[in-house]
C-alpha cells in the first residue's frame, strides 16, 4: 500500500558527501601509486565454495539458450581480478558491490561495497604497510600494531589456539559462549571463541593487524611452517573491535586451489550445505600464471563506519536491505 514504508534514506546527507570523497581520496591514492582501476561483472557462472559464506543465485535468460542460467551475484571480486591478474594486467584495484546471502544487522548488509586491490611483487609485510598508509591517507587512522592468532588467544583466553587439545577447546567454548555440537569442527570453535570473546577488545588504542591464522583457515592464501606449526600466510584488520580488511599472500598454484575446492564442498556435503560450483576458470588462470602477490579485501562501509563513529551500517550507506 502506497505511504506504509518508508521511502528516504537511512542515513543523512553528511554520510553521502563523505561516501563520495572516501571514493575519490581512494582514487587518487592508488592514480598515485599506479594501480590501475579495473571493472569486473558483479555475475559469474561460479561461485566461492567457503562453508562460511553463502551466495545469492540468480536466473539469467538468454536468447538461443534452452535454458535459463544459473548464476551468482559475487561475494567479493576476487575471482575476476585473479584472472586479470593471470592476463598481466600488473597491479590493480576497484571499489565494486559485492553480496552475501543471511547477513544482516548492525554490521552487515547483504550489498555492500568492498574495496579490493592486489600487488604483484609484494610479500605481506609490504601490503600491510599499504594499508596502513591508506587507512592514514583516507581515514586518518593510526599505524596498526601487529599481533599474530596465537598471541591474541593467549591474551584473552590463555591457551594456544594452535596446539589446545580438542576436547578442552570445545569445553571452553560451551563455556565462554554457550554453544556446542557435534557437528562444529575445531576451527567453527575457535571462530566462537574469537567472535565471542575477542574481537570485541581488538584495535581501541589503536588498529591491529592480526596474522598467521591456522593453516585450516587458508582459504585462498599460503601456508608455511612457522616454529613447527603450518600457518596460513594472512592477516585480518582491526578497528574498534570491528573487523576492516582481509589480506592474503595469494595462492599461486593451480592444483592446489582446486584440492581445497574440492575439500570445502566435501565439508559441505557432510554438513548438509549445497555443493556449489566449482570456478574452473579462476583454476585454470591460476594453472596459466598467476603472478606472486599479495591482496586484500576492505570493507568501505566499516570504514565510513569508523570515520563517523556509526553504530549501524545503515548509518552509512542510503538503502539497507530493509529499505531497498
Amino acid at each position: 500500500m502506497a505511504g506504509s514504508v518508508s521511502w528516504q534514506p537511512s542515513c543523512q546527507l553528511a554520510a553521502l558527501k563523505l561516501r563520495a570523497r572516501i571514493l575519490s581520496e581512494t582514487r587518487q591514492f592508488f592514480s598515485e601509486r599506479g594501480v590501475l582501476e579495473v571493472d569486473t561483472p558483479l555475475l559469474s557462472s561460479a561461485t566461492v565454495t567457503d562453508l562460511h559464506l553463502a551466495s545469492i543465485a540468480a536466473t539469467v535468460d538468454l536468447p538461443n539458450h534452452k535454458s535459463p542460467l544459473q548464476m551468482y551475484l559475487q561475494t567479493s571480486p576476487e575471482f575476476a581480478m585473479k584472472r586479470l591478474l593471470a592476463s598481466g594486467s600488473g597491479p590493480i584495484y576497484q571499489t565494486s558491490k559485492s553480496f552475501r546471502n543471511g547477513e544482516s544487522g548492525k554490521r552487515h548488509n547483504p550489498e555492500f561495497t568492498m574495496l579490493e586491490w592486489y600487488r604483484p611483487g609484494f610479500d605481506l609485510a609490504a601490503l600491510m604497510d599499504e594499508v596502513a598508509e591508506f587507512i592514514s591517507s583516507v581515514a586518518g587512522l593510526q599505524t596498526p600494531d601487529v599481533m599474530t592468532y596465537q598471541q591474541a588467544f593467549e591474551a584473552h583466553l590463555g591457551i594456544n589456539p594452535h596446539r589446545v587439545d580438542d576436547d578442552v577447546l570445545h569445553q571452553l567454548a560451551k563455556e565462554k559462549t554457550g554453544i556446542t555440537g557435534d557437528s562444529l569442527s575445531r576451527d567453527d570453535y575457535l571462530d566462537l571463541l574469537l567472535s565471542h570473546c575477542i574481537e570485541a577488545h581488538l584495535g581501541h588504542d589503536r588498529p591491529v593487524f592480526m596474522t598467521e591464522y591456522p593453516a585450516s583457515q587458508a582459504s585462498l592464501a599460503k601456508v608455511k611452517e612457522i616454529n613447527g606449526v603450518l600457518l596460513a600466510q594472512r592477516f585480518e584488520l582491526y578497528v574498534n573491535g570491528l573487523e576492516l580488511a582481509n589480506g592474503y599472500d595469494e595462492l599461486v598454484d593451480g592444483e592446489e586451489q582446486l584440492r581445497r575446492f574440492e575439500s570445502d564442498n566435501n565439508e559441505r556435503q557432510i554438513n548438509g550445505l549445497p555443493e556449489v560450483a566449482i570456478d574452473y576458470r579462476l583454476v585454470d588462470a591460476l594453472k596459466a600464471g598467476l603472478p606472486e602477490c599479495s591482496g586484500v579485501a576492505l570493507g568501505l562501509d566499516r570504514l565510513q563506519m569508523v570515520m563517523q563513529g556509526a553504530s549501524s551500517i545503515g548509518e552509512v550507506i542510503a538503502f539497507p536491505v530493509e529499505r531497498a
